[in-house]
């Protein structure tokens, strides 16, 4: 064999070993959720249920946040001048939580002030609970994700100490459960951090609403107690 053929197949094999580099530095992340392992699954499931719920408690939660600002200028006009039919009327149909609970206390009209607030307090739980409806979701999502990111990295040291046990020390046999202990932690804590934001927010919206109903129902009493025109 000639010199030259050696520097020519030296030549060869480095440019190999170059476009071998080149094509491993080029990671995507579809690469990496696929070195995550098996758990990758949990955490997908965890992922699509989190874009779902929130979407669903977001839309409703704006529907019902939509308050016309004229409604209870309009109850006090009826019920002040005596028209609990056209107040009730008004209310039953507008939508939203707070014509709602108006509308139950309208129905009581007649009643002691204090059963009148007392069914209006419980027409006002039960909307609020048809707004936290499945919200406790997402704070379970919040606290298993980095769970299951945790269980992956358990899951990498095991699959790296097991490659260095029967395989040697090395970098290609160690890769697998460092990708696995890394990608595993990052998309558990990613998940779980989106989730953790996704619940405080919704949470702040359905307060806003809770303390609208709070306003609207103080107003209301003090209508009933107003002098009839």
């Amino acid at each position: 064999m000639t010199i030259l053929s050696i520097l020519l197949q030296a030549d060869t094999a480095a440019q190999a070993a170059a476009a071998t580099v080149a094509k491993q530095e080029e990671i995507s992340l579809l690469y990496l959720l696929k070195e995550g392992g098996i758990l990758m699954i949990p955490l997908l499931i965890c992922s699509v249920i989190l874009v779902y719920v929130f979407a669903q408690r977001w839309m409703a939660i704006r529907k019902v946040s939509d308050v016309d600002p004229t409604f209870m200028p309009r109850i006090r006009e009826q019920v002040t001048e005596g028209n609990i039919s056209a107040a009730k009327s008004l209310a039953r149909n507008t939508q939203g939580p707070v014509a709602r609970m108006i509308e139950k206390g309208l129905s009581r009209i007649g009643r002691p002030i204090d059963q009148i607030e007392k069914s209006m307090e419980n027409t006002g739980k039960l909307e609020i609970y048809q707004l936290e409806k499945n919200l406790s979701i997402l704070s379970t999502i919040a606290g298993i994700a980095p769970m299951f990111g945790f269980l992956g990295t358990i899951a990498g040291m095991i699959i790296l100490f097991f490659n260095i046990q029967h395989q040697g020390f090395s970098l290609e046999n160690i890769a697998g459960g460092i990708y696995t202990k890394m990608v595993t932690s990052a998309v558990g804590l990613i998940i779980g951090l989106l989730a953790y934001v996704a619940y405080n927010y919704l949470n702040a919206q359905i307060n806003k609403n809770v303390n609208r109903m709070e306003a609207a129902s103080v107003e209301f009493l003090d209508i009933l107690q107003e002098p009839v025109k």
